[in-house]
């Protein structure tokens, strides 16, 4: 039976979500991996797998933990949270960058927030954590609580460990040292590929 690990690895690889060679990422430091999670949109097969997983995952967090609501914040999270919100059946909100000032006006679109809410908040990846406490800022503002937070990949650069400083509890669908140690066992990348990914991580 194939692994959540394997099942994730696969469908990122397969979707050409993750990519390897030398990547500048927005710290302006080089990566040799980089994910690009809107690679899903292009493989619905594989974008079903993720959401298939993550709401797995929910469904785990509901069995001690009650939620009301999923969020997300623009772009790469927005994308898939309606994906993930449709397997639980469970509304889903959509924290915008910057406030739209026309239209339907404000930082939150989609499902109403209310003070009774207990809301998912849902991301692509976690590498330092600090766009997620932004991206949260706007709901509890609202009075919604935010305990838990959902990412389908973490980077291993600290973000998680400062999350949960912050009062939150996350979970990852993978961590990226699982994900190429599970290509490689798959054959789908060399020893040198996550050899050099792992040492990576480890500075």
């Amino acid at each position: 039976m194939e692994s959540t690990i394997d099942k994730v690895s696969n469908a990122l690889y397969e979707s050409e979500c993750i990519k390897f060679g030398s990547f500048k990422i927005k710290s302006g430091a080089l990566s040799p991996y980089y994910i690009d999670m809107a690679r899903l949109l292009s493989k619905p097969k594989e974008l079903c797998t993720i959401a298939n997983v993550a709401a797995e995952k929910i469904r785990q967090i509901m069995d001690t933990d009650s939620l009301t609501k999923l969020a997300s914040i623009e772009l790469k999270g927005a994308l898939i949270a309606p994906s993930i919100a449709c397997k639980v059946d469970m509304p889903c909100i959509i924290v915008r960058k910057e406030e739209k000032s026309y239209g339907a006006t404000g930082k939150i679109a989609g499902a109403d927030i209310t003070r009774e809410d207990k809301i998912l908040f849902v991301d692509d990846v976690v590498s330092e954590g600090l766009s997620k406490i932004e991206g949260i800022k706007p709901i509890k503002e609202l009075g919604a609580e935010v305990k838990h937070i959902l990412v389908i990949v973490n980077r291993e650069q600290g973000g998680k460990e400062t999350l949960e400083k912050n009062g939150y509890t996350v979970h990852a669908l993978a961590k990226v040292s699982e994900v190429v140690t599970a290509l490689q066992k798959n054959g789908k990348i060399s020893a040198e590929q996550t050899k050099i990914v792992l040492n990576y991580i480890k500075k």
